[in-house]
């Protein structure tokens, strides 16, 4: 696959997603750095997510979701603004916390929220895509650790841990997703980054 995974290899999804339904870790490309998937309501999947990492659950993970609607599903309300932006912006690199249904795993809600983006990058999509439910997708590295624009990096990240590797070339890098939360008809930013808002 080229650097921008116009070239998706759908027998190498297909074998990725058959991995995050069996509970595995997946490493893949998205529209910034390389992310790190399970299945985000796999709360025995979470624990080993963050095991890896050597991140405690405290800090929660943002997802990536097919659309809005996948996204709807996760939270207990989606207020008009908040469809508004990912109407502009999805897909591509803006996250929206907005207030989470109350029987999500703690690992992917932080003060009452869940966050979540729809990737721009084809790999990434096709993944959320084949497996049909919410992933994760924090960075692919260790705490503390700079995070990963190639394969080979997060190689070198997890060299002898069980990850299944997503190759898409090298991804751009740069600034991380702007992460958004809707509050009071409005929204707040919490994290600037590649979307100026």
């Amino acid at each position: 696959m080229d650097a921008r995974g116009a070239n998706v290899d759908r027998e190498r999804i297909a074998a990725a997603a058959a991995a995050i339904c069996r509970g595995e870790i997946i490493a893949f490309p998205t529209e910034t750095y390389y992310g790190l998937a399970v299945d985000a309501l796999d709360a025995f999947a979470l624990e080993r997510l963050f095991a890896l990492k050597g991140r405690g659950a405290e800090k929660a993970s943002a997802l990536l979701v097919a659309d809005l609607a996948m996204f709807a599903g996760l939270c207990a309300e989606v207020p008009l603004r908040a469809r508004e932006l990912a109407a502009t912006h999805w897909p591509g690199p803006l996250t929206i916390a907005l207030p989470a249904r109350p029987d999500l795993p703690a690992a992917i809600v932080s003060d009452g929220c869940v966050a979540a983006r729809v990737s721009s990058h084809p790999v990434a999509a096709a993944l959320v895509e084949a497996v049909g439910r919410p992933l994760t997708c924090t960075s692919a590295n260790p705490a503390g650790a700079l995070p990963a624009q190639t394969a080979r990096e997060v190689a070198a990240h997890f060299a002898g841990s069980a990850v299944f590797l997503l190759d898409g070339g090298q991804t751009p890098g740069g600034a991380p997703s702007t992460l958004v939360r809707m509050r009071d008809g409005g929204f707040e930013v919490l994290r600037r980054g590649a979307i100026t808002l």
